[in-house]
């Protein structure tokens, strides 16, 4: 029996739009974006490869709003690993992991504002961040230094120094990935991860730093595709109405905009696929749609409204559920958009440490850099040394195509420094047989990147190490493993800045 629907088939049609966040290909602007924003579409993703400089993403996010000016533009910038404004270079931001070893919420929020200044100059509004997961599991695979760290109370505080930085600056937070992805050894974009945790140690150690965020008035929460049987055994939590509607809103008394993550990641589309997973979701209490990492086309957007739409009229998804998370939408473009108008006020106020050019990244990233040194006392690299990168595969959130490591900043504090990169071949003699023969007489700089994680690597630096004593080592993920090397540095992530800071040591700056 099909339900009767009050609202006009219009009226329908705009609130399903106006709930869906998709990406595109491209630079610019495709027509097809520009005329579904003129029928209703409310929000934009954006992704590194929309990206190529800040005036062309001003002129892109201006176009956007030619259309309509309270259109939300949002982006997946969490500053160290995972970056998009800076996909191309590295970031000029540590991420969290570096920011929970510094342990100061001051610096953190300092970080986010110059951050979020920065995405607002863009004509960005909303920021897919902060993650507020404890990563108390060391091998997840998908989290790791995107963390503040595995303790809880540090996650909560910088979780909140970071929300609070970014909304100063005009930028709404999307605090992810609720209710708390730490403990996963699955990525959700490959497969559903299960957390069998019961609901004390959930309450005691995940929903922490969440709890802290909604207090902090973050705009928007991003839900994870995540099982958790104590709270749902059969629906991950995006799609669960007892963890987004009975636990997020009504217990924990949540207001703002829940976000999907990316609804084309595995753990929803290879079982539910993106449309039903989407009716659910909003059914459960989501109210925006993030699509377009993957899927970022116009069918795509049409098949999710139709679904949506569809799904109204056949008693699927209560009107009323459509039109609120519609609601929450509209209101939080309309906050977007008072504080868009708020920071371009004369006398606005700015925050110490964020003026144009600041360099508070750096500041940070040294900051967080911890030395170890071997047996010897330590003589500072006066000559271009031969760096070996050992890579593991990247996570689909990091990508692959940001530059990590050090040797590019050690290129320009030495000039002459080069780098080899070397992957997992199954071969550990030959590795390490390939790096003492290319480096020859040239003192060796080991760059490892969660080394705990990855056998092959710790057996292949342990060999190097046999062979190379006086090998430096920059571990830039976890810094989990034991300290070896003639130096040993722990830069607590791989952007840009903590390879930056990472030189400096080596070459005694």
């Amino acid at each position: 029996m099909t339900t009767l629907v009050r609202g006009s088939s219009g009226t329908l049609t705009r609130d399903a739009l106006t709930i869906l966040q998709p990406g595109f290909v491209g630079t610019t602007a495709p027509d097809w974006l520009l005329r579904r924003i003129g029928e209703g579409l409310c929000a934009v993703g954006l992704f590194g490869r929309n990206i190529t400089s800040p005036g062309q993403l001003a002129a892109l996010t201006a176009r956007l709003r030619a259309e309509r000016d309270d259109v939300l533009v949002a982006i997946d910038e969490e500053g160290g690993d995972v970056t998009r404004l800076e996909v191309r270079t590295g970031s000029s931001f540590p991420g969290n992991y570096a920011l929970g070893m510094v342990d100061d919420v001051d610096l953190t929020r300092a970080v986010a504002h110059e951050l979020g200044r920065r995405l607002a100059e863009c004509g960005v509004d909303l920021n897919w961040a902060p993650s507020a997961d404890v990563n108390s599991n060391p091998d997840n695979p998908v989290i790791g230094v995107r963390s503040f760290g595995a303790d809880t109370a540090l996650a909560a505080r910088h979780t909140v120094a970071y929300v609070e930085g970014l909304q100063a600056a005009g930028v709404a937070a999307c605090t992810k990935h609720f209710p708390g992805h730490g403990d996963t050894n699955v990525d959700s974009h490959h497969a559903a991860p299960r957390i069998d945790v019961d609901l004390d140690t959930l309450h005691a150690r995940e929903l922490v730093p969440f709890r802290a965020a909604i207090a902090a008035g973050s705009k928007a929460v991003m839900s994870a595709h995540i099982l958790l049987p104590a709270l749902d055994p059969d629906r991950p939590a995006t799609l669960s109405p007892q963890i987004l509607t009975g636990l997020l809103r009504e217990e924990l008394g949540y207001q703002g905009l829940i976000v999907t993550d990316g609804m084309e990641m595995q753990a929803i589309s290879s079982t539910y696929g993106i449309e039903r997973g989407s009716v659910l979701a909003i059914a459960a209490g989501a109210d925006a749609i993030c699509v377009g990492g993957g899927l970022a086309d116009e069918g795509t957007v049409l098949r999710l409204r139709d679904a949506l739409v569809d799904a109204v009229r056949n008693g699927d998804l209560p009107e009323e559920r459509l039109a609120d998370a519609a609601a929450r939408v509209r209101a939080l473009a309309d906050w977007t958009r008072r504080a868009r108008g708020a920071a371009a006020e004369p006398g606005a106020a700015s925050q110490e440490g964020t003026a144009p050019g600041s360099d508070i990244g750096l500041v940070a990233a040294r900051r967080a850099v911890r030395v170890t040194p071997g047996g010897r006392p330590y003589e500072p690299v006066t000559e271009a040394p031969y760096v070996a990168a050992f890579t593991p595969v990247a996570n689909i959130a990091v990508g692959d195509e940001t530059p990590w490591g050090v040797a590019a900043e050690l290129t320009a504090l030495l000039p002459g420094t080069e780098t080899g990169t070397y992957a997992d071949k199954g071969d550990t003699p030959e590795l390490v047989t390939n790096v003492l023969e290319t480096a020859a007489d040239r003192r060796i700089v080991a760059v490892v990147r969660d080394v705990h994680r990855h056998p092959w690597m710790a057996n292949a630096l342990e060999a190097l190490l046999a062979a190379r004593p006086d090998t430096i080592v920059v571990e830039m993920g976890l810094n989990r493993a034991a300290p070896t090397g003639a130096l040993h540095i722990a830069t607590h992530g791989a952007a840009r800045v903590c390879g930056r800071a990472a030189a400096e040591v080596i070459a005694g700056r």
